[in-house]
């Protein structure tokens, strides 16, 4: 993102990032992370994302914004549902482990093996021993998906109190985002010093050379989606790869006109 002073006409009452030049920045990122897709392609790159974060935190948004000028068979998006009872019996990462890329490919988890030592410690869906195992467990199951050649990237998104409080309200209220509001957050926000410390315990035993968390303070919505964006290409040492120079052909148009067929058409109301 730019570093130049933002006038006042770029920042909101509040002091967050207007439309204006958030669009601007993000427009260059997409630039770069074409480039980036491209020498994946190119390379056989292998690149694993993952978000985590309290609920509200913009995990959805900042993967929106990330993906949305790239190709969705290159950057897939993983979104595992609450786990079967078949699921249940297996090793607790192996769900996640099928999804893994491949030569080629960018995969990110909306939520990760990390919901262990997260929301089902909090909510008490596992006891401690089972969390304690996770968290010792993790760092070398991440430092053998390292050395098959992926770059694992864990970003944390956190928010404030006030703020998320703010943002749950807009759920209720908002008829666009009613979906997202689910009796899981309601029981979690109750709970804030719990996750707190389930955080800052998972970042202890989770964080290593090989895998680090990186945290990004999401108050600031779009300011946080272009830092992170900003981060992961300054993380992935990508290379613009070379293309040939693009000319549409010729063609004739003998006449444009509506089909001769009956068929439907859409109502033209605006």
């Amino acid at each position: 993102m730019s570093k130049k002073k933002k006038s006042g006409t770029d920042l909101h009452k509040d002091g967050k990032l207007s439309s204006k030049i958030y669009d601007a920045e993000l427009k260059k990122l997409h630039v770069e992370l074409v480039k980036l897709q491209e020498w994946v392609v190119h390379t056989g790159q292998k690149i694993v994302i993952l978000f985590e974060g309290r609920d509200t935190a913009g995990k959805g948004g900042t993967i929106k914004a990330l993906t949305e000028r790239v190709s969705p068979r290159i950057f897939r998006v993983i979104a595992l549902p609450a786990p079967s009872d078949r699921e249940k019996s297996q090793m607790y990462i192996q769900r996640y482990l099928p999804h893994l890329p491949a030569a080629g490919e960018v995969v990110i988890f909306d939520r990760s093996w990390y919901n262990r030592a997260g929301v089902e410690r909090v909510m008490g869906f596992c006891d401690e021993k089972t969390v304690a195992h996770f968290l010792n467990m993790a760092p070398a199951v991440e430092r053998a998906i390292v050395d098959s050649g992926v770059i694992l990237l864990k970003y944390w998104l956190d928010v404030s109190p006030e703020e998320q409080t703010v943002r749950l309200q807009s759920r209720i209220e908002d008829g666009r985002k009613v979906w997202k509001l689910t009796p899981m957050d309601l029981k979690s926000y109750s709970r804030w010093d719990d996750y707190t410390h389930a955080r800052d315990e998972m970042f202890k035993y989770t964080h290593s050379e090989w895998a680090p968390w990186i945290v990004a303070q999401s108050d600031d919505k779009k300011r946080a989606r272009l830092n992170i964006i900003g981060d992961l290409l300054k993380r992935v040492p990508y290379e613009e790869v070379p293309r040939a120079k693009i000319r549409l052909p010729k063609r004739k148009v003998a006449e444009n006109v509506p089909t001769k067929h009956k068929v439907d058409h859409v109502e033209e109301r605006f």
